[in-house]
């Protein structure tokens, strides 16, 4: 009998639009349009934005206001519904508990496995880890428990989850990222992402 699968999907850039473009986008501050697909080094970005939001005074409601009016991107509900009716699906995402609740909403609750932000008087001092590459640790994770894991994603710090997966695929990726990884497939729309899921499962 084989192993029950668990899909481990990304959540910026794969069912929501990136946060911090979308904050970008609306304080008009091009600095913050920064993401992991651009950079990959998790802690160096960190610690970019958050020294962009003390300098402009940005905080955290101001945040999540953003995020309360940014919608989901086109299609993903019913993808992620479809996913859902057939298979046990885990968010895996570097973003905060703190900025997620709404897309989270959005989405019909998923399971979310992500980060936290530490704050004082809504101004976000710094952020906590729940592990470092626990994108990458929960896939194993879910190996040793005996599921077969087909993971997606978009941008570099989705890499390592990719590669610890049984399989796995880029979706709407920038070329940059299709580039350094080829051994990826990268597929561009739900329609084939949820056909790489089937022919693995």
């Amino acid at each position: 009998m084989p192993n029950p699968c668990i899909i481990a999907l990304d959540l910026e850039g794969v069912l929501s639009p990136e946060i911090w473009i979308s904050v970008a986008e609306r304080t008009k501050i091009d600095a913050l349009r920064l993401t992991t697909r651009d950079i990959s080094n998790y802690d160096e970005l960190m610690l970019h934005r958050l020294k962009i939001l003390d300098e402009q005074g940005i905080k955290l409601p101001d945040i999540q206001n953003v995020i309360e009016n940014m919608p989901l991107l086109e299609g993903a509900k019913e993808f992620l519904n479809e996913l859902r009716s057939i298979y046990q699906v885990i968010i895996l995402s570097d973003t905060f508990a703190e900025f997620a609740n709404p897309i989270m909403k959005k989405l019909g609750y998923p399971t979310l496995f992500c980060h936290n932000l530490e704050t004082k008087d809504d101004k976000i001092t710094g952020y906590k880890l729940r592990q470092k590459n626990q994108k990458q640790h929960a896939v194993e994770a879910f190996k040793s428990l005996k599921f077969s894991v087909f993971a997606a994603g978009d941008s570099y710090n989705d890499i390592e989850m990719l590669k610890a997966a049984d399989k796995a695929c880029l979706f709407c990726a920038p070329d940059t990222v299709k580039k350094e990884f080829p051994q990826f497939r990268a597929v561009e729309t739900y329609k084939d992402l949820m056909s790489e899921i089937l022919k693995f499962a």
